[in-house]
């Protein structure tokens, strides 16, 4: 499908029941374009966004976060900070991917909407018990807060409507170490407590998915093997940037964005944010382009057709030489453990890039108007 002649494919009518969603991350810019995806999606009820260290320090996620609801004039939504160190380690962060303030090349105004008094592993807990069986929990950063939630109410796999975790590394090879993605390995204490606690209760059968009941859904797990299929290119941008009504001889693409007077502003932030993650993938995966982990991610929460799962038991390495915050998935059923995570396999890649062109660059059109 032409991307100028993308079609919205989730009817959403006016009284049709909106999906509460609650968005943690560590806002670097693939992040950033998640949180504009939710709010650009009808069918998204953006209840709240919590942030942990990750790309930056939690300090920085949440500045850049609030920055960018405030661009796009969410500024209702509330965002909370929580522990600002993974669990056991040091914190390392990734100022060659995402930029010294994790914005890339943009430039925001300082954010001027307070942080929550709550903390977020506090909100996690206490917005789940408030809507039980309602709130689907994505999660684009390391595990952190996730962790600390579970471990404060470990009845949380059971309070949520699902987890979708983008993280881990199933069938392909990592993009921190040669086996570890980067949100695991930032905390692997964290992911392998979560993964723990949504194991299912009850044996399992060799060879079978069948286990004991299970009073909750497994998360979906969108790994590395799906996410890198997601490569957003400069002609996407450009196509973005038409449908929001400019620059459509393309030349939004490249150079500085900052520079071109009358620039919508979503997609003068899109443009010099992304000219720095596709830098960053032109030095050390090859193509002038960015993988969009957290967007595809965010819009499975919303859509999970987008994505084919298998059920599959899955472990973190803590204390490997060589592979320490590895995923290790039990594609074999040797373990004899039933399955903890719906791993994506498959993706639809077009229609969601599609999706993506249409509702951001109507966000940034409605706003210029």
């Amino acid at each position: 499908m032409p991307y100028d002649q993308a079609v919205s494919d989730i009817p959403v009518g006016r009284s049709a029941r909106r999906i509460p969603i609650l968005i943690d991350c560590d806002t670097g810019i693939d992040d950033s374009l998640a949180l504009l995806y939710a709010v650009a999606s009808p069918e998204c009820e953006l209840v709240a966004v919590t942030c942990s260290a990750g790309n930056v320090d939690a300090r920085q996620v949440a500045e850049n976060t609030r920055a960018i609801l405030e661009l796009v004039g969410r500024s209702d939504v509330e965002v909370a900070i929580g522990r600002e160190t993974p669990l056991a380690r040091a914190l390392v962060t990734t100022p060659e991917t995402h930029g010294p303030r994790g914005i890339g090349y943009a430039e925001l105004p300082p954010a001027r909407m307070p942080l929550s008094a709550r903390f977020s592993s506090d909100l996690i807990v206490e917005e789940a018990r408030r809507r039980p069986g309602e709130l689907t929990l994505v999660t684009l950063a390391p595990l952190t807060n996730v962790a600390l939630a579970v471990l404060r109410e470990p009845e949380l796999p059971r309070l949520l409507r699902r987890l979708v975790i983008m993280g881990g590394s199933y069938r392909s090879p990592g993009n921190t170490a040669p086996t570890t993605e980067w949100n695991v390995s930032v905390d692997p204490e964290a992911a392998k407590l979560v993964f723990e606690a949504w194991a299912p209760i009850g044996s399992a059968v060799a060879g079978s998915d069948v286990a004991g009941p299970v009073a909750f859904a497994r998360p979906i797990a969108l790994g590395l093997d799906v996410t890198e299929r997601a490569k957003f290119l400069p002609e996407h941008l450009a196509a973005l940037a038409a449908r929001a009504g400019c620059a459509p001889d393309g030349s939004i693409a490249g150079g500085a964005a900052s520079d071109m007077p009358g620039v919508n502003p979503v997609v003068r932030y899109l443009a010099d944010a992304l000219r720095f993650y596709m830098e960053f993938h032109s030095r050390y995966d090859h193509f002038y382009g960015a993988f969009i982990h957290d967007p595809l991610a965010l819009a499975t929460a919303l859509d999970q057709t987008l994505v084919r799962t298998e059920a599959v038991t899955v472990d973190v390495e803590l204390s490997g030489r060589l592979t320490t915050g590895e995923t290790v998935a039990d594609w074999r059923r040797v373990w004899g453990r039933p399955p903890n995570l719906d791993v994506a396999i498959e993706v639809e890649v077009a229609r969601f890039m599609a999706r993506f062109i249409e509702r951001v660059g109507d966000l940034a059109a409605g706003l210029a108007g």
